[in-house]
């Protein structure tokens, strides 16, 4: 299983940047799919994540401003976060949820086994 996230960058504050995660050798159709952000000399944080349903779970940090999708025909998800703050800047990774047909959405990271390589969101002020 192979994940590929991009689509960060620096951006101002009150900015938008949408982030792509594609995952090869495990379909979105059986498994969820989780992000998760680690900023400077911190853990790493649950962001959103979706389960092979469809449904949708954020976390409070960005409840409200983000949005995320997935295409099943590219095996790949989105995240898209609006009215970014310099609190938002981490790496953010993607990761594929280790049970097949999970019905709720975990965000804890130890249920997530395979992980992208991240990608970095800075927010300048």
């Amino acid at each position: 299983v192979q994940l590929q996230a991009s689509g960060g960058g620096l951006v101002q504050a009150g900015g938008s940047l949408r982030l792509s995660c594609a995952a090869s050798g495990r379909t979105f159709s059986n498994y969820g799919m989780g992000w998760f952000r680690q900023a400077p000399g911190k853990e790493r944080e649950f962001v959103a994540g979706i389960n092979w349903i469809g449904d949708i779970y954020y976390s409070d940090s960005v409840k409200g401003r983000s949005t995320l999708s997935r295409d099943k025909a590219k095996n790949t998800v989105y995240l898209q976060v609006n009215s970014l703050k310099p609190e938002d800047t981490a790496v953010y990774y993607c990761a594929t949820d280790s049970r097949r047909l999970r019905g709720r959405i975990t965000d804890s990271l130890y249920d997530y086994d395979y992980w992208g390589q991240g990608t970095l969101v800075t927010v300048s002020s």
